[in-house]
């Protein structure tokens, strides 16, 4: 057993103290552990680094010796000790998803980026206890003892359950089938309940409609409503913490409410598909080092398709919603020039690396992107090869059913062959071109679409500057920087860089209008360059080629009664 006690003196210091007992040590030395990274972004935390001061105690409040063996780890001396106290405190004044924050309003904490643990005791009961004012109240998916006191019944339990703690938290559920579910808002807000449970039931009764069962009895939606722009959503198995702002946008449809729908529609079925349906890998999750996989295109890809699909089958976004979604994901695709150098399954495998920043230009691809696009052309190849019998749908349940049921980790191979078997045709060319390789999606893309009835179209890229000289900008802290440079455009062979400042087009100063001024100009164009506080001066001049093309998908103008009836049965529930 390893209780746990949180508190806080003074929350305008930020700092949140931890006291954490573990009773029955019977070894004369223990390595006393902080998670490395958190399930849901595939990459190093390095929580430690928030912890300020750090001791170790017997029974009787007898110091103990301890050494700092690495980053998270310490090595504490028990000989002739029964049971361990441990107290330190830790910086919390990151506001996100994944984090953990405390100020004057709220104490918000996700246990995996600051409780401790002994390895040989994962498996141990684990009990939480907060300090709080007494008028507070906790969104949590844990076990209540009491008000303040919460129960898991492992660590990796009482890791994956952030808490939100707050005088002003603003409550409300649903039920589906028999699972109630939770909304929580903390912040500045007015959400209209009525609303949001109307719509998030449709497209929960649809989920799990299709995956035939939910994986946990109760669950929560643990929203932090922030008053500046914001995007974040992390995954776990009773809840989900999604960090949107600002404020006055979160209720307005075709603003932030959108983005409050696909999130938390793609959050939730991460429930099967990451929390349960896991790579082998990950199961168990190794707190201490990477997670390395190759899976992120399954684990985040084919959520991203199923996160808009749902929304779409369920009636909560029109076929528009969901086309505007659609085109947002192939527009980020066509951008990327990183598609043509590195796999999606390799980029799986690097976000251990360089994390979720685009990187060094032109480098990788997202699982998130490619990912999609991956699943839809897999959901697309099925139906056709089973004529609308089979879908992605099936190879999702099997997964769900026959593995995470079953408390299986599944591997590349296990899903590939579910796939086949699924389909009953290879899908060996599919992967070895598109999930292991860097083949165009173009053309296939193209073959699924028609296949629905859809078409893909290349449209000339709305600004001037990327359409004809291949240069991305945008205003970066007040700076107009280039944000991406096609290869071998006009841009690309003048010399420009990333991350450039563009200062001035012939002499003019510019404010967010280079497409404006280089339209007005044509082909007679000087750009006045910035480069690490070097001023230098560039030329472009137009070649025949063009540039990030604007994507949309429309409906063809004239539909076969094959397509329509497929394009039905795809945007509704598959038969099972």
């Amino acid at each position: 057993m390893i209780k746990y006690t949180v508190s806080y003196p003074k929350a305008h210091s930020r700092f949140i103290n931890i006291e954490c007992v573990i009773d029955n040590i019977k070894d004369e030395q223990v390595l006393i552990q902080l998670p490395t990274w958190r399930p849901g972004r595939y990459e190093l935390g390095n929580f430690a680094k928030n912890i300020q001061c750090w001791k170790a105690f017997d029974e009787k409040e007898n110091p103990l010796h301890f050494q700092k063996k690495d980053s998270h780890s310490w090595l504490l001396n028990t000989k002739n000790c029964k049971s361990l106290h441990i107290q330190y405190n830790y910086y919390a004044a990151d506001l996100n998803a994944g984090s953990t924050f405390i100020d004057d309003d709220q104490l918000y904490m996700n246990p995996v980026n600051c409780l401790i643990y002994v390895k040989e005791k994962m498996q141990e009961e684990c009990f939480l206890n907060l300090k709080l004012p007494e008028n507070y109240q906790v969104a949590i998916g844990l076990d209540a003892i009491s008000k303040f006191s919460f129960k898991a019944k492992n660590y990796d339990e009482l890791a994956d359950s952030p808490l939100i703690a707050s005088a002003s938290l603003k409550h409300d559920s649903y039920k589906v089938n028999n699972f109630t579910f939770h909304l929580w808002f903390q912040g500045e807000c007015k959400p209209d309940f009525e609303k949001i449970k109307t719509d998030f039931k449709k497209f929960t009764e649809i989920q799990i409609k299709m995956m035939n069962g939910f994986p946990v009895k109760e669950y929560h939606f643990l929203f932090q409503i922030i008053p500046y722009k914001y995007y974040h959503g992390v995954e776990h198995t009773t809840s989900t913490v999604i960090a949107l702002g600002p404020s006055y946008d979160i209720m307005k449809k075709n603003k932030m409410y959108d983005e409050l729908l696909g999130v938390s529609s793609h959050e939730l079925f991460h429930t099967w598909n990451i929390k349960t349906i896991r790579p082998k890998e990950m199961f168990p999750y190794n707190f201490s080092k990477e997670n390395y996989s190759r899976l992120g295109y399954v684990a985040e890809g084919v959520t991203t398709y199923y996160g808009d699909v749902f929304l779409l089958r369920s009636g909560v976004f029109t076929e528009q919603d969901y086309f505007d979604n659609l085109n947002t994901t192939l527009q980020r695709h066509f951008d990327n020039y990183g598609r043509f150098n590195y796999s999606v399954a390799d980029s799986s495998l690097d976000t251990w690396l360089d994390g979720y920043v685009p990187g060094i230009p032109d480098r990788k691809v997202s699982i998130y992107v490619e990912g999609s696009l991956c699943a839809f052309m897999t959901d697309i190849l099925i139906r056709q090869a089973t004529q609308n019998q089979k879908s992605l749908d099936d190879v999702m349940r099997i997964l769900y059913h026959e593995f995470a049921l079953k408390q299986k980790g599944y591997t590349e191979d296990d899903y590939k062959t579910i796939i086949e078997q699924t389909a009953e045709i290879s899908f060996t060319d599919f992967f070895e071109k598109f999930i292991y390789g860097t083949t165009n999606y173009e053309p296939l893309l193209k073959t699924c679409f028609d296949y629905l009835g859809l078409e893909l179209q290349k449209l000339p890229a709305k600004n001037y500057a990327e359409h004809y000289f291949g240069l991305k900008s945008s205003i970066i802290e007040g700076k107009l920087k280039i944000t991406a440079i096609a290869p071998h455009s006009p841009a690309h062979q003048s010399g420009l860089l990333k991350d450039d400042e563009i200062v001035s087009i012939n002499k003019i100063k510019l404010n967010n209008n280079l497409s404006d001024w280089s339209e007005y100009f044509e082909n007679n164009i000087e750009l006045t360059i910035n480069r690490a506080d070097e001023i230098k001066i560039v030329k472009l001049q137009k070649n025949d080629i063009t540039y990030y093309p604007t994507i949309n998908v429309v409906k063809q103008t004239s539909l076969s009664k094959q397509q329509e009836s497929t394009y039905q049965q795809w945007k509704s529930l598959s038969n099972f």
